[in-house]
């Protein structure tokens, strides 16, 4: 039996079909299933809330509420797409004067997130600098994203790119960790596709070469208010590069910290985020002063390690029945989930006598392990004379070895076959055979 006091409130409710016509106008869950279990639990709160009050005695006039008619803000639309070539195109510097970032090509892709209204209609236009208000979010709080991809020319003259889902994917999950605007990953490629398409003649088409591929999103919000930014600028921008090692494969030297933190747990650690790289400018300025090139970070009372440098650190460890051990730390929240360290468990998994990797035994098994590893456990199998070869991997340098390890005042010194062991050559080589299109793959994506 329903109390009085609850009969009356049911009986000055809007009727079913009434609720069922402003349901259909709202575009939300039926408003007679939300009056019915929501409310109806709670008899303090049997009152219909202001919106839908408004709404009802509005309906009932015959006219509709504003909240009804409020558009829906736009979304990133590769339709919308206009592309507005320069008026002085610059030439390509020759392929043997490329570095890493120096030089940018002549077009970049810009749009602009407005609360109100939405994803602007992106625009492909000349570089250019960009003019920012000074109480932009981004100056005070630093809220950035970006990833890194590359380019590459196939043997039949398309660009190309090497996985980039993955770094969408990525991108997608540091934008939500810094609360910047959501934005379609998916039209964010398309439009990438198009934007490397136009620039397509700034990729060398030489072996290891590429053109490096920055989409950054940064928050715009003119305030020095502490919040999220709800105004954002997402672009990327292009540069041809050449390889990490011209002259061949050069092993790093790193040094064991553990004072300095990288990365914490419960931290950004999995995110590609600007914030992530600042604060190791002073510790690798102090890596230098000590003759090391690069840092290999140590967390936590076990000195477990997390990356090398900016890198994701493997170690290759001979095992007692002739197969190797392939071994990197999870994925834990401290550790940056790369492209590159992906392909490559990928690809060692995949090692087999049908389908070996170049230059490694088809009946050597590789066996891939994400799991913690201690800098002490490091040093047992050095001394042994189990440690193989040590290497970090990511998108610029693809595979990097490591010849020297310190920790404590005492250097791990690694075997080295020509710069880099067995098996990071098999894995360098394996790679950049799909990254420009020499073996088919569908890690490899054509820009048409």
């Amino acid at each position: 039996m329903i109390p009085a006091t609850r009969s009356r409130v049911l009986n000055r409710l809007p009727s079913a079909s009434l609720l069922a016509h402003v349901s259909s106008k709202l575009g939300r869950m039926p408003c007679q299933r939300f009056l019915s279990t929501a409310w109806l639990k709670d008899s303090a709160r049997l009152t219909a809330p202001p919106t839908i009050s408004r709404a009802m005695s509005t309906v009932k006039a015959g006219v509709m509420p504003d909240v009804v008619s409020k558009p829906l803000k736009a979304d990133l639309d590769p339709s919308k797409l206009t592309i507005t070539l320069t008026k002085t195109p610059k030439s390509p510097p020759p392929p043997e004067q490329l570095g890493f970032g120096a030089v940018m090509s002549d077009h970049m892709l810009v749009c602009e997130y407005n609360p109100e209204s939405g994803w602007s209609a992106p625009s492909i236009q000349p570089y250019a600098p960009i003019s920012l208000d000074p109480a932009c979010a981004i100056f005070h709080y630093t809220p950035s994203v970006f990833e890194g991809m590359k380019a590459f020319v196939g043997p039949d003259g398309k660009p190309r790119l090497f996985r980039p889902d993955l770094n969408m994917a990525r991108m997608e999950r540091s934008t939500d960790r810094v609360s910047l605007p959501h934005f379609d990953k998916d039209a964010l490629l398309v439009l990438i596709k198009k934007l490397v398409a136009v620039d397509a003649h700034w990729i060398p088409p030489m072996r290891g070469y590429s053109m490096y591929i920055r989409p950054t999103l940064i928050g715009t919000r003119a305030s020095l208010s502490v919040a999220s930014s709800t105004s954002a600028l997402l672009y990327v921008i292009l540069s041809p590069s050449g390889p990490y090692f011209p002259t061949g494969f050069k092993p790093i030297s790193l040094i064991s910290m553990w004072d300095t933190a990288r990365t914490w747990p419960g931290g950004t650690g999995a995110y590609k985020l600007g914030i992530n790289y600042t604060p190791c400018f002073k510790p690798q300025e102090e890596a230098y002063s000590k003759g090391y090139q690069q840092i290999l970070w140590l967390l936590g009372d076990e000195r477990r390690i997390t990356e090398a440098g900016q890198m994701n650190f493997f170690a290759v460890v001979q095992r007692d029945d002739g197969d190797i051990d392939l071994i990197t730390p999870p994925l834990d929240g401290t550790i940056l989930p790369g492209v590159t360290r992906s392909s490559v468990l990928s690809l060692a998994s995949s090692h087999s006598p049908t389908s070996p990797l170049p230059g490694l035994p088809p009946t050597q098994r590789i066996h891939a392990h994400e799991r913690t590893i201690t800098i002490s456990e490091l040093q047992a199998h050095h001394a042994r004379g189990a440690l193989l070869e040590a290497f970090g991997v990511g998108t610029a340098a693809i595979i990097c070895p490591i010849d020297r390890i310190g920790y404590e005042g005492v250097d791990m010194v690694m075997p080295v076959n020509e710069g880099l062991g067995k098996v990071g050559k098999a894995m360098w080589d394996e790679i950049v055979a799909i990254q420009e299109g020499l073996k088919p793959s569908e890690w490899s994506v054509t820009c048409e």
